[in-house]
C-alpha cells in the first residue's frame, strides 16, 4: 500500500468518478490510476468502485469506508510535513486562505501586507468563493484557512473562531430621498427595490427575519457576490443597495452615498477556521493573529483543545 494509491483513490472520488479528471488534476495518466486503484483493491481484498465496463459508476459500500481512512490518513501525511517543514524552515513555506469576495477585497489587504513583509518567504495564495465553497475547500485541504461570517454552522469538522463583529449601510446615489431622513427604518427602505449580496453569502434568513419581523416583504431585484458589483448597479439607478459597511469607500465610491443601518440589522460576525486536525504552521498563526489580534496562539491552541474534547 502507497500513499500515492491512496491520492489516486481519493482524487477520482473527489473528481465524481471521473477518472480521466482525476489524472488530469495529478497530471499523471488515466490507465496509471486505474491500474494503481485496481492494485490497492486486490491488496485490501475489496472493491473501493462499482464500474460499468471501463466506467467507474458507483463507490460500494467498503469502498466507503476505505475513501474515508485514505482521506484520514493523506491529511495527517500532509501535517508530518508541515511539523517537519515547521522545525527546518520556519519562515519558509505555503498559506491558502479561502474567504469571500468582501473580505478579500476589504479587509485582507491590511493583513496580507504585514504579513509578506513579515514572511517573505512564504508563498500565500487567496481563494474566493460562497461560505459554502470556503469550507469545503478546507476540509478537502484545498486552503489551509476559511474565513466567512454566514453559512458556517454545519461543519462540525472545523474550528471556527470569531474575528470582529460588522453590520450593513444602505448605499444610495447622490441627491436620493433616503438621505433626508435623519434615521431610516425598514418601511421606508421597503419602498424600494433593493440590490443585495447574494443570499448564499449573506444568510437568507438573517435578512429575511429582519424584513418579515416588520411585515416587510423586500423587493429585491438583484443579488451578486460582489459588493463592488452592487455598488454599479445603484449607481445606475437600479435600486437601493445593502452592504457591509466597510465595502463603502467615499474617497473611491463617487457619486454614492453610505447610510448607517446598524439599528436595523443583527450584526454578523466573521469567523476564521481550520480543520480540527490540522498540524497549523507558526506563520498561520501568525497570520490568524494579524487578521484578529485577540487570537494569540495560546487562545488559538485554548479553542483546539475544547474542540477535541
Amino acid at each position: 500500500m502507497k500513499l500515492q494509491q491512496l491520492r489516486y483513490l481519493v482524487e477520482v472520488a473527489k473528481q465524481g468518478l471521473n477518472v480521466s479528471d482525476a489524472a488530469e488534476k495529478l497530471h499523471t495518466s488515466q490507465p496509471g490510476i486505474s491500474k494503481q486503484v485496481r492494485l490497492l483493491e486486490d491488496e485490501l481484498g475489496v472493491d473501493v468502485f462499482i464500474r460499468h465496463g471501463k466506467r467507474v459508476v458507483g463507490i460500494t459500500k467498503p469502498g466507503k469506508a476505505v475513501l474515508e481512512i485514505s482521506e484520514r490518513i493523506l491529511r495527517e501525511a500532509a501535517n508530518l510535513k508541515r511539523v517537519g517543514d515547521e522545525f527546518s524552515s520556519q519562515s519558509a513555506g505555503s498559506l491558502t486562505v479561502a474567504t469571500t469576495h468582501t473580505q478579500a477585497r476589504y479587509a485582507l489587504p491590511k493583513v496580507i501586507q504585514p504579513f509578506l513583509k513579515q514572511y517573505p518567504n512564504v508563498s500565500l495564495s487567496i481563494k474566493q468563493g460562497s461560505p459554502t465553497q470556503i469550507c469545503e475547500m478546507v476540509l478537502s485541504g484545498e486552503a489551509d484557512l476559511a474565513i466567512a461570517t454566514e453559512g458556517i454552522d454545519q461543519f462540525r469538522e472545523l474550528v471556527m473562531l470569531p474575528c470582529y463583529q460588522w453590520n450593513r449601510s444602505v448605499i444610495v446615489p447622490d441627491g436620493h430621498r433616503l438621505l433626508d431622513f435623519s434615521e431610516v427604518t425598514l418601511q421606508d427602505i421597503g419602498k424600494y427595490p433593493l440590490v443585495t449580496y447574494d443570499f448564499a453569502f449573506s444568510g437568507r434568513s438573517k435578512m429575511q427575519r429582519t424584513f418579515e419581523s416588520a411585515g416587510i416583504e423586500p423587493n429585491v431585484v438583484l443579488t451578486a457576490i460582489d459588493a463592488d458589483v452592487i455598488k454599479t448597479y445603484v449607481s445606475l439607478g437600479l435600486g437601493v443597495g445593502i452592504v457591509a459597511t466597510m465595502a463603502f469607500e467615499p474617497a473611491k465610491d463617487i457619486g454614492l452615498k453610505a447610510i448607517d443601518a446598524s439599528h436595523l440589522f443583527e450584526p454578523s460576525t466573521t469567523r476564521i477556521g481550520f480543520r480540527k486536525d490540522t498540524y497549523l504552521r507558526g506563520f498561520a498563526y501568525d497570520f490568524i493573529q494579524l487578521f484578529a489580534p485577540h487570537l494569540t496562539r495560546e487562545a488559538i491552541e485554548s479553542q483546539i483543545t475544547r474542540a477535541e474534547e
